[in-house]
């Protein structure tokens, strides 16, 4: 063989090909080499999280979605570190962004834009009751499973209960502008639970309308618009549906819509399936602290694999069925293979028969 690839192995898992980048992070599509399960690694440089001083928000996230064990929620088994680098083991789902389904195909029937706002009420009654707040819900934020279930996902901006402050609201303005509720944005304080639910009203929007319901190429115009829910529903928009989307984007977070509300109102009740699962709440942070507080006796081990070369004559001894009487000069006593390493390649590619249970080859 001309050339193998390397094989990075962290702890149990194989690393795979990069999946995602950001500025203080990189995805990796990954394997557990022990059950052969697919995840997604979160990789994080520590000296660059450390010269952001990042450390304590990531350390939130990864806590935060520890807790959390829903069905519309991204999963986090595990976290990892090394001398150089943290690794946070996540679920793998392959449905891709809600929002690519909006910009690739518009604006959804109601039946649909339903089944997935009542997938994310699921997720979020979850989340508050755990007292976990999300604070950056939207399109973006929220994926798809390969059944095209839909799957909260990051966390980086979330609070929990313990960040509220004596007044009982949190204080901390973030998110992203089309999305946020008007109390985020006036500075006085705020519930995280009906911020949250204006963002899932804002959302809701989206999905039926296919376009945003506040949007200003100048942001004190966004806000003014946002602070008295200045917007108009299209008109292919069903009567029910306008009138929910109102009473949930209600500038004022006294009198709008509550999650028990929410899941009475007639037009969200249509079909509604509300999540099963197991609510046990056995979470151990253990792993989280040994990463954050950088315990050496605890740093995973990483390691580079060479795959071991193999030759034809390899090949052949491997596979009992792969008949090669063609290429063998066999009138002057000799055996030989033309052109091996050309013929390696060219088998791999077309699928021949090498399920010996101990061939695995890379290329």
């Amino acid at each position: 063989m001309s050339a193998t690839k390397v094989k990075r192995v962290v702890g149990k898992y194989e690393l795979g090909r990069t999946i995602g980048e950001g500025t203080f992070a990189k995805v990796k599509f990954a394997r557990n080499s022990q059950t052969g399960d697919p995840v997604a690694i979160k990789i994080l440089d520590k000296e660059k999280v450390l010269r952001h001083k990042m450390a304590e928000q990531i350390r939130r996230e990864v806590a935060t979605m520890k807790r959390i064990k829903h069905p519309n929620v991204i999963r986090l088994f595990e976290v990892m570190g090394s001398k150089t680098k943290i690794y946070i083991v996540l679920e793998y789902v392959t449905g891709g962004e809600l929002f690519d389904k909006i910009v690739h195909h518009g604006r959804m029937m109601e039946d649909e834009a339903r089944k997935y706002f009542q997938q994310l009420i699921n997720a979020v009654d979850y989340c508050h009751s755990r007292g976990v707040y999300h604070r950056d819900l939207k399109p973006e934020n929220l994926l798809l499973d390969a059944s095209g279930n839909l799957k909260v996902s990051d966390f980086g901006l979330s609070a929990i209960s313990q960040q509220i402050e004596d007044d009982g609201l949190l204080h901390t303005t973030c998110g992203t502008p089309n999305y946020v509720a008007p109390e985020v944005l006036n500075d006085r304080g705020y519930d995280g639970a009906t911020a949250d639910l204006w963002s899932c009203g804002v959302i809701l929007f989206v999905l039926l309308a296919g376009y945003l319901p506040f949007d200003d190429s100048n942001l004190m115009n966004l806000y003014k618009k946002i602070s008295v829910a200045e917007f108009t529903c299209p008109p292919w928009m069903s009567f029910s549906a306008k009138k929910f989307i109102t009473r949930i984007l209600d500038p004022n977070p006294m009198t709008r819509l509550t999650i028990p509300e929410i899941l009475e109102d007639e037009w969200f009740k249509v079909d509604y399936k509300p999540s099963v699962f197991d609510d046990k709440d056995d979470t151990s942070l253990d792993d989280v602290d040994a990463v954050f507080q950088d315990s050496e006796e605890h740093h995973v081990t990483e390691r580079r694999e060479q795959p071991t070369a193999m030759n034809a004559f390899d090949l052949i001894a491997m596979s009992k069925g792969l008949n090669l009487g063609n290429l063998f000069d066999t009138e002057q006593g000799q055996a030989y293979v033309a052109n091996a390493q050309t013929f390696h390649v060219y088998h791999l590619k077309s699928g021949s028969n090498l399920n010996h249970p101990s061939f695995k080859v890379e290329y």
